[in-house]
């Protein structure tokens, strides 16, 4: 019976650790978003990351918003997988609709024969594959990642809207961030940019694996775009047991059976 209450209290220990430790930006999760221009509303956005079958991750956007007779609504699908601490794209769907023309966009990434085949709209177009080349939705899990493992040069390039773009990004340091659904130690983020007409910042709690606390977009100084977090949930790890422990417990199962 003893080995039985190793487990039980070892389980314990484990959770309170676990509860008590920093997320990580590949735990499964949701994250809820209000969408703001300047401070009218316009709708809400949510990310979804379930968990893994057989190392393959499916990271998933969508959002629907509108202001009087317009409106746009969105659903970004990213399929990836994890090597060390890179991820390596598969296949990336863009799906919009709304106020305007609707649009759909594709990627599939060949990592076997180094080649991007990209669909959007009516355009297609081959690229060639290098390992930090990311689809627009997981670049920010793998934004979250390096950030997390304290890496210097935070410089993406992403293959959108049919074409590849760089992008680069500056620590700017750390803030209290208090908004409606909490008060988060954050550390703030700069979009790298060749002049300040456009700006664009964001805020990201260690605590929460890096997650996005807030988005905030300026055009020649007036705050265009405002994205704030509503609410998250985390999946709890899941706990896996040794063979000396599921031995144990089985035993113990046993033993409880043949009493009379």
């Amino acid at each position: 019976m003893s080995g039985f209450f190793s487990v039980a209290l070892n389980a314990h220990a484990n959770a309170n650790a676990n509860a008590n430790a920093n997320e990580h930006p590949l735990t499964p999760h949701t994250a809820e978003y209000q969408v703001n221009y300047g401070s009218i509303e316009l709708g809400k956005a949510r990310y979804q990351l379930p968990a893994p079958e057989d190392n393959l991750y499916q990271y998933r956007f969508d959002s629907d918003i509108s202001l009087l007779v317009l409106w746009d609504k969105r659903t970004v699908i990213s399929t990836f997988k994890k090597q060390g601490e890179q991820l390596m794209p598969m296949r990336y769907t863009h799906s919009r609709s709304g106020t305007g023309s609707d649009y759909q966009e594709q990627a599939a990434y060949v990592l076997d024969q180094q080649l991007v085949h990209s669909h959007y709209k009516d355009e297609r177009a081959k690229f060639p594959y290098t390992p930090d080349l990311y689809d627009p939705l997981m670049a920010q899990l793998q934004f979250r990642l390096d950030i997390m493992q304290g890496t210097d040069k935070l410089h993406y390039k992403m293959l959108k809207s049919g074409e590849i773009d760089e992008y680069d990004f500056k620590v700017i340091g750390k803030e209290r961030m208090v908004l409606p659904s909490g008060t988060y130690e954050t550390v703030k983020i700069e979009v790298v940019r060749d002049n300040d007409k456009r700006q664009t910042f964001f805020w990201m709690s260690p605590k929460l694996g890096y997650l996005p606390i807030r988005l905030t977009h300026f055009e020649k100084g007036d705050k265009q775009l405002d994205i704030t977090l509503l609410n998250y949930q985390y999946s709890a790890p899941t706990m896996v047991q040794t063979d000396e422990q599921t031995k144990e417990q089985a035993k113990v199962q046993s033993d409880k059976q043949a009493q009379p």
